[in-house]
C-alpha cells in the first residue's frame, strides 16, 4: 500500500509564497502521474496541477498558472507544489493524489492515493 503524507503549508500574507511537498512511502512507488487539488469547506475538491512522473510534463488549472510551479524529484518519491504571489482565495486545504492508470487530467476518481491534506491560509 502506498501511503502519501503532505507537508509545508501554513499562515503566509497575500503575496508570499509557500512550498508544498509530498512524500510517498509504501510499496514501490511508480505512479503515472501525480496531482494536487485543494477544497474549501463545502465546496468540490478542485485540481491544480499535476506533473507525469517518468516525463515531467505538467498540467495547471488556469487559477494558478504562472504563479504555482509542481516538480517532482523521482529519487526522493516527492512531489512538490511552488506556491508563489498567493491570494486570499488560494486559502484551502492541499491534497496530493497519484495516479497508477494513465490519466493525469483533472477527475478525482481516476487517482489511486491521496494524502491527509494540508492546510494552506492566506491572510489579505
Amino acid at each position: 500500500q502506498v501511503q502519501l503524507v503532505e507537508s509545508g503549508g501554513g499562515l503566509v500574507q497575500a503575496g508570499g509564497s509557500l512550498r508544498l511537498s509530498c512524500a510517498a512511502s509504501g510499496r514501490t512507488f511508480s505512479p503515472y502521474a501525480m496531482s494536487w487539488f485543494r477544497q474549501a469547506p463545502q465546496k468540490e475538491r478542485e485540481f491544480i496541477a499535476s506533473i507525469i512522473w517518468s516525463g515531467g510534463s505538467t498540467s495547471y488549472a488556469d487559477s494558478v498558472k504562472g504563479r504555482f510551479t509542481i516538480s517532482r524529484e523521482n529519487a526522493k518519491n516527492t512531489v512538490y507544489l511552488q506556491m508563489n504571489s498567493l491570494k486570499p482565495e488560494d486559502t484551502d486545504v492541499y491534497y496530493c493524489a497519484a495516479a497508477h492508470k494513465r490519466y493525469w487530467g483533472p477527475d478525482k476518481q481516476f487517482y489511486d492515493y491521496w494524502g491527509q491534506g494540508t492546510q494552506v491560509t492566506v491572510s489579505s
